[in-house]
């Protein structure tokens, strides 16, 4: 994996490449100029770009929006402190595929980089009750729609949709199951199929937004 930083704070841009770095992943460039980094982009073309949010040319926002009209396709993802509820929503609909803090685990790092340059959309489990907040007045579904919903869920598959509600990645849940990375990929299509949605990010903002799981632990 390939990775590219855009971060104005040099301490955290040294200590992630070698955290990085020591995981066999290469960091191309760990850059604090923001024009620069928007450059290095197009011209190392990265497998993912990491953004910090606050930067004082230009916040991580607006860099995420000029690379995608600059046409940048590889995945980018906000990397930091902020758990405000508009960062959140702002840089998803502004084509992040990912916002992650700079306070986790470095292992639950890796592993939402590697299922983000996989092609998933990972958000940082910490938020997935600002992301709730959010669509909540705006998209939120009658309350007899997702218990019809999640009526449909077969056992196994509400299990799994609570283990995503918690920010686990595919092979977390089969190695906490005891099943197979493609049983769980196939439980994950049928929960995204029942609950109408089209990612594992919306299939747990809706078990959040409802307390799907809390309820279903009661019964």
């Amino acid at each position: 994996m390939n990775v590219l930083l855009i971060d104005d704070h040099a301490l955290f841009r040294m200590g992630l490449r070698e955290l990085l770095e020591r995981r066999g992943i290469r960091v191309l460039a760990a850059e604090g100029c923001c024009d620069e980094g928007i450059a290095l982009v197009g011209e190392l073309e990265p497998d993912v770009v990491l953004l910090d949010m606050r930067m004082p040319e230009m916040s991580g926002i607006e860099v995420l929006k000029a690379l995608r009209d600059s046409g940048a396709g590889m995945p980018i993802v906000m990397l930091t402190t902020s758990r405000d509820e508009q960062d959140v929503v702002q840089s998803l609909q502004s084509g992040a595929n990912g916002y992650l803090l700079k306070d986790m685990e470095p292992d639950a790092l890796i592993r939402a980089l590697e299922d983000i340059v996989g092609g998933q959309t990972v958000v940082a489990p910490e938020l997935a009750a600002v992301l709730a907040r959010a669509v909540q007045g705006e998209a939120a579904r009658p309350e007899n729609d997702v218990e019809r919903q999640f009526a449909e869920l077969t056992p196994r598959e509400r299990e799994i949709l609570c283990l995503l509600a918690e920010g686990q990645s595919n092979k977390v849940i089969a190695r906490n199951l005891g099943i197979s990375d493609g049983t769980v990929k196939l439980h994950v299509k049928a929960i995204l199929r029942k609950l109408e949605v089209h990612s594992r990010v919306e299939a747990a903002v809706l078990a959040v937004e409802h307390s799907l799981c809390g309820r279903n632990a009661r019964q």
